[in-house]
């Protein structure tokens, strides 16, 4: 549970139907296998102790009463395992039947929380949960002890023994418990069972109102055609309605098939996101996935919608675990800006495209304007920005020769880059102007007393100063609006020139990392139609990320970004969980040398999380006065808005905790 991290685990047992000493076993075999595992958190489906298909053999006490001793036996068998365990079963109080999950830990049954929404087939059996809590009583009939009061004690000393010495108890009964960790606070869990996930207002919400980041269902859902995908659905949307992990522990083999079949189809899932399922119909199946705790209160913190509700009106039940080192499953995306899912790819890089490009309609057409101009190098980052405008041009019905893209050739420009940007704007229909700015830096480097050969940092930014002034004063001349071209990535780390490249009039890329512009620009290339577009975009996409401020060796680029600041894959994965979450440096390294097992070993990770921490830090004054831009996602760095920070706040606490990781 170290950093936040539960591992949970989804348990489908075979069942055997009206047979709970059969079951306990089985239960006990798999909850054992999970704890193994490492799992803290593991649920069983709806009423495992005797089977949901039972029928009219619910009304027989001889099953309900079987199923009671058995749960105890089973409470019992929790004592030396480090997990809190949830079981559906049957329960009698108050001459009612309920359907119920039953808490165990520590060797105790902790509470029981009855089902609130009941089908018709089930009210048959079972009375709807009641929504006020109270106890219940719980005999211990294997208890070696006996009651043997003092001399001087009060009557109501005796209020834990029966008149027949036999060992009774008290758990909380009823929809509204919270079962808390005494050792880790923030995880909370509370419980529903199975249809109540489907009701207009499931109970889960107000259970994640009153504090639960966990939700547990044990349930017993049928299968039918597409009752997957519904079921998937429901799930999903319900952890990212409520900003909760949501455990669906499914009914699965051995339950009667005399109407329907159940797949035993188990699901957990984080914050909308699906994090783990099992296979159908399988004779049993766990699946495990790791919650993140504190990534689900981030989340909850910062969402305007999230009401929490009086805890008052929940009882708190308290539970024990250790804390341990969650084993991390592999289920970290490297790749946090790009959909999992490669089905959704393509709908979402249409989507990014298409606000880039719609936020540069929108100033365009509020100003006026009907040219643009772009500084293009055949690198990435400008590219990104050609073709957004291409797009908007598109939009408003412009003519492309509209588009002033402006090649500057300097000391550092290759043959590669310089021919790949004549070619793009050659492929697009924008206007090609080619403009070498050696002559005039070299004026300034005079007028200034810089050495030429002293390749410094005055040297670098004089020429990407030079070309945002081309860019400037050709947009003056042709009454056109100057596009900037940095990426969020850069910005992060402050890898622009101050009133260079820096500036422009405005960014259509400012909200996009850069692992994210590889994705856009492949996808344009992909779907754009021209072959010779195409073929020039992949070649783009080959060549080293650089800003060509220094000259090249044997033609060659020279200066490579990733080889200066580290890898940009590295950088975006920091920035997103840091600014997305707030996670501290420990946190984000232990995710990042999980999510790049073999590809970097943790000492280099850790040498580039110093150098990210350290520079994003030291560069907020160049993002506190960026130009207007759109926003694309849940990550950004605009001080309007998207990141308020202080330019001169202090790294300290961050690097001192990132030099301390082992």
């Amino acid at each position: 549970m170290k950093d936040g991290f539960v591992k949970v685990a989804a348990v489908s047992p075979q069942v055997t139907l009206a047979d709970p000493e059969a079951n306990r076993k089985e239960i006990v075999r798999l909850m054992k296998q999970a704890a193994v595992r490492g799992a803290k958190v593991i649920v069983f489906p709806e009423l495992a102790m005797t089977g949901y298909t039972c029928g009219d053999l619910f009304f027989h006490k001889r099953l309900i009463e079987a199923a009671y001793d058995e749960l105890m036996e089973l409470a019992k068998e929790t004592e030396d395992l480090d997990a809190i365990v949830f079981v559906g079963t049957p329960f009698v109080t108050g001459g009612k039947l309920y359907s119920c999950i039953a808490a165990l830990n520590d060797g105790e049954l902790l509470g029981l929380v009855p089902k609130y929404e009941l089908s018709a087939a089930e009210s048959r059996y079972f009375t709807p949960g009641n929504e006020e809590t109270f106890d219940v009583e719980i005999l211990d009939e294997d208890s070696d002890d006996e009651y043997e009061p003092d001399e001087d004690d009060d009557d109501d000393d005796d209020d834990d023994w029966d008149d027949d010495g036999i060992d009774v108890s008290y758990v909380p009964f009823g929809t509204d418990l919270i079962f808390s960790c005494e050792e880790y606070p923030d995880l909370k869990i509370a419980a529903e069972v199975g249809s109540d996930l489907f009701a207009p207002v499931s109970p889960s919400a107000y259970h994640a109102q009153a504090g639960a980041a966990i939700i547990v269902n044990c349930a017993a859902d049928d299968e039918a055609a597409g009752r997957a995908a519904v079921r998937r659905n429901a799930v999903g949307e319900q952890s990212l309605r409520i900003h909760a992990a949501y455990v669906f522990a499914n009914a699965g083999y051995g339950e009667s098939t005399t109407d329907c079949v159940y797949g035993g189809h188990s699901i957990i899932a984080q914050n909308g996101r699906v994090l783990a399922e099992s296979k159908r119909f399988a004779k049993e199946a766990i699946v495990y996935a790791d919650v993140d705790v504190d990534m689900l209160l981030a989340e909850r913190q910062r969402s305007a919608s999230f009401a929490p509700a009086d805890e008052e009106d929940y009882e708190t039940v308290d539970f024990s675990l250790k804390i341990t080192d969650t084993k991390l499953e592999a289920q970290i995306p490297k790749s946090p800006f790009i959909p999992d899912d490669p089905a959704a790819r393509s709908e979402r890089f249409e989507e990014i495209l298409m606000m880039q490009a719609m936020g540069l309609v929108r100033r365009l057409d509020h100003t006026h304007t009907k040219h643009a101009v772009i500084g293009i190098s055949g690198g990435l980052d400008s590219t990104l920005a050609l073709l957004v405008t291409v797009k908007a041009f598109d939009i408003l019905g412009l003519p492309k020769d509209g588009i002033y893209a402006v090649t500057m050739p300097c000391f550092g420009t290759t043959d590669r880059t310089y021919n790949n940007a004549c070619r793009m704007a050659q492929s697009t229909g924008a206007k090609l102007l080619e403009i070498p700015i050696r002559d005039a830096v070299r004026v300034h480097f005079k007028d200034i007393g810089q050495d030429e050969n002293n390749h410094d940092v005055t040297y670098e930014n004089a020429q990407a100063r030079e070309r945002t002034q081309v860019l400037m004063d050709i947009g003056n001349q042709i009454g056109g609006m100057v596009i900037g071209t940095g990426d969020m990535s850069e910005l992060a780390l402050g890898w622009a020139t101050y009133n260079g490249d820096h500036m422009s009039m405005y960014d259509v890329n400012g909200d996009v990392p850069k692992t994210l512009m590889r994705h856009l620009v492949r996808y344009y290339a992909d779907t754009c139609g021209d072959e010779a577009l195409h073929n020039t975009l992949y070649d783009v996409l080959d060549t080293p990320v650089s800003p060509e401020l220094l000259p090249p060796e044997e033609g060659v680029i020279a200066q490579k970004t990733e080889d200066l600041v580290g890898p940009y894959e590295l950088h975006d994965f920091f920035l997103f969980y840091m600014l997305r979450f707030g996670f501290p440096p420990a946190k984000i390294y232990r995710m990042a040398v999980t999510a790049f097992e073999g590809e970097y070993d943790a000492a280099t990770i850790k040498k580039w999380l110093h150098t990210f921490f350290r520079r994003f830090f030291s560069q907020q004054y160049k993002r506190s006065c960026l130009p207007d831009g759109p926003k694309v996602g849940s990550v950004g760095v605009s001080p309007r808005g998207a990141l308020a920070m202080p330019s001169d706040a202090c790294a300290r606490l961050w690097l001192k905790q990132i030099e301390g990781l082992e």
